[in-house]
């Protein structure tokens, strides 16, 4: 969050958090006609200038002064009421409701990653961490036909929600030699592609060994320290090691059809609904002491 104002929205801490919400429309601008005041919509949280060079090549995420809803400015989910530009609002279909909606931005990250590397229907994949973004990744590899999905994950309950939504396979890293069970359900070969949403350096290492001769392996995480690569397991196999941030344009209106056709059904994400004044204790402090056991809690903004 920004400690000085922001390029974008000249704001600067403290700001209302909150980058992952739906809610109902208001209030339309003068020159918006194409959806009515009552509709069900969610947001897609990236700001950005329009100008820079990822812009005007269609790189929203990338843009040299982005910034998120909820993180930089202009509101955010925990605003009773915010105010966005009309390209930041989505409609969400009459049959997903509005708690799911809420889910939509998780998945859009998921879903620009597997989009943006080089998985094809039918690849083996190994999937680091069991938190959320590595769960909604299962959710989108076993919409788009992954053949075998296996997830690294040490937490008990991680490990039981990467089998409730579509893991064929769940290692412990603590106890299971990775990069050896990897390459032994792939024909030897290891996986085709592998997504890192831990952000551990011993993660990191077991992946690239893991995925196969010209496998790619696309970090999601953000990551809390530096990490280090050994470039010759990379040169001597042609892997490839690849990063995504969040998701462009489109990935959310995907993310929306896909979840309204039933492909993906996010729903069990939630682990807890809560009110606003209870977001201390059962919000921030549950995920902080209590992570393993929740994937996303919602918090009710109004009654």
């Amino acid at each position: 969050m920004p400690t000085t104002p922001h390029p974008i929205t000249n704001e600067k801490v403290p700001l209302t958090l909150g980058h992952e919400f739906s809610g109902v429309v208001e209030e339309v601008g003068e020159s918006v006609y194409d959806i009515k005041v009552g509709a069900k919509v969610t947001i897609q949280p990236i700001i950005y200038d329009g100008t820079c060079g990822a812009c005007r090549e269609g790189y929203i995420n990338c843009c040299d002064n982005n910034g998120f809803v909820g993180l930089s400015g202009w509101g955010g989910g925990l605003s009773e009421h915010v105010v966005l530009p009309r390209k930041a609002v989505y409609e969400v279909p009459d049959n997903v409701s509005m708690e799911v909606a809420a889910l939509v931005e998780p998945l859009a990250v998921a879903w620009h990653a597997v989009n943006i590397s080089p998985f094809k229907k039918g690849d083996s994949v190994l999937i680091l961490g069991g938190g959320p973004i590595g769960l909604a990744v299962i959710q989108v590899l076993k919409a788009r036909g992954a053949e075998k999905i296996i997830v690294s994950e040490m937490a008990p309950r991680r490990k039981q929600f990467a089998k409730q939504f579509g893991a064929h396979y769940v290692l412990d890293p603590s106890k299971d030699d990775v990069v050896a069970c990897v390459k032994e359900v792939c024909d030897g070969q290891g996986a085709n592609v592998a997504f890192d949403a831990a952000g551990v350096q011993a993660g990191l290492d077991q992946a690239i060994q893991a995925i196969r001769a010209r496998g790619t392996l696309v970090n999601i995480a953000i990551w809390e320290k530096t990490a280090t690569i050994t470039p010759n397991w990379l040169c001597f196999r042609e892997r490839r090691y690849m990063g995504v941030a969040t998701y462009q344009e489109g990935d959310f209106q995907d993310v929306l059809d896909a979840i309204s056709s039933g492909r993906l059904q996010p729903a069990s994400m939630i682990t807890g609904k809560i009110q606003m004044d209870e977001v201390e204790e059962k919000g921030f402090k549950a995920l902080v002491d209590d992570k393993d056991n929740h994937v996303k809690i919602l918090v009710e903004v109004s009654r």
